[in-house]
């Protein structure tokens, strides 16, 4: 098969996705990279259809890579994940309204254009968590425990385009990042960025059957295949406080294959149950025929979808 990966500079020596793109050439897989943000693109040059069985995304919130994988769609190409569920997830404003209309445990979410509008919010709704609508990796995330916090911040928070706050949850100060790949779900344990002192060694973990039970229904609500979920355990139960396409898969055992053999998967068949679930009566995605690439090279040890072993009550 012939692969396109949309790569931002921010990726392009880390792990995820390098070794996957490493792991799918060994495989006879050819794989070619570009990387949006240091490229001059001709647009309709780079989405021809028919010259990749799909396309892959691995670049941060806001960056130039997601309107090329809109065009490669648009023309019939394949996309892993779904493209519209992509653009679902990295606007947590959205994110935010999707999953809380679907009934995930979403915490209320205030948006604002500009950080002074963040003033409004009653004071009964602190301490709260704030940050940009379109951040990745912890970056810019604040606990805000009360409104002169927010006031003396305002200069800080004025460069971060459209912002989103929501109540804290309370929590031990430890994050269960919970990881799907292959149709297989694997949980975490790390540091919390609202309490960076907390003394966590990131580590694979047991899943709570509930956790599971919550992070199987994301990927149905997002209409997502490949995606990370950020889970608090808070005193009312488990609250979903992110969640991401084509994450780390950090802590994942022989997370390259997996995640290559997920891609290989994907781009054989196309997302639909993924586009379907996003937009109600959409039959699924355009894709173009299956086309093997170097005569069909075929591939190790493609998985069914099964549920992880590791998941508790399952």
């Amino acid at each position: 098969m012939r692969l396109c990966f949309l790569v931002e500079e921010h990726y392009r020596h880390d792990g995820m996705p390098v070794e996957v793109i490493r792991q799918l050439g060994s495989w006879g897989h050819q794989v070619d990279v570009v990387r949006p943000g240091g490229s001059l693109l001709r647009m309709s040059e780079a989405v021809r259809a028919g010259s990749h069985d799909a396309w892959v995304l691995k670049t941060v919130s806001g960056g130039p890579g997601l309107p090329l994988l809109e065009a490669a769609a648009a023309v019939g190409l394949t996309t892993v994940n779904d493209v519209r569920s992509i653009r679902g997830v990295r606007d947590k404003a959205l994110a935010s309204a999707i999953g809380r209309s679907r009934g995930l445990p979403v915490p209320m979410t205030y948006a604002a254009a500009r950080p002074e509008l963040l003033m409004e919010i009653p004071e009964s709704e602190y301490p709260l968590v704030v940050k940009p609508a379109d951040g990745s990796s912890g970056r810019a995330v604040h606990l805000v425990p009360s409104p002169e916090r927010l006031a003396a911040m305002l200069p800080v928070l004025a460069g971060e385009g459209m912002l989103i706050a929501q109540p804290y949850v309370p929590n031990s100060g430890i994050d269960l990042k919970v990881y799907c790949v292959g149709g297989e779900l694997y949980a975490t344990e790390r540091r919390s960025p609202l309490h960076p002192d907390q003394g966590v060694r990131e580590r694979h973990v047991p899943l709570p059957a509930e956790v599971a039970a919550i992070v199987d229904q994301v990927g149905a609500v997002y209409g997502l295949d490949l995606y990370g979920v950020d889970v608090l355990l808070g005193p009312d139960g488990p609250v979903v406080v992110d969640v991401n396409d084509f994450p780390s898969f950090r802590q994942v055992p022989d997370a390259a294959a997996k995640v290559a053999r997920a891609v290989l998967e994907l781009a054989r068949t196309g997302s639909e149950v993924a586009a379907a679930a996003f937009v109600p009566g959409v039959s699924g995605a355009g894709r173009i025929p299956e086309q093997p690439f170097g005569g069909g090279v075929p591939t190790p040890g493609v998985p069914a979808v099964r549920s992880s072993a590791a998941v508790e009550g399952r």
